[in-house]
């Protein structure tokens, strides 16, 4: 029994992998963020990723 609460507590004080979800968080709010300031920039760049995904496709079909 003191093994498995032993093993709880150790668990709940890591924090190994924290820094991780906090760097993925900043970065999706920037890209949102970035994306809800600049919407002409953010149509363009989907622009340009139908056009590489239309050549892509061609030059799979070939």
């Amino acid at each position: 029994m003191k093994k498995i609460l032993y093993a709880i507590a150790q668990f709940v004080k890591d924090s190994k992998g924290q820094d991780l979800i906090e760097y993925a968080l900043m970065a999706g709010f920037v890209a949102v963020a970035a994306g809800a300031i600049m919407p002409s920039v953010s149509d363009s760049v989907s622009t340009i990723f139908s056009k590489i995904g239309s050549v892509m496709t061609t030059a799979a079909a070939s």
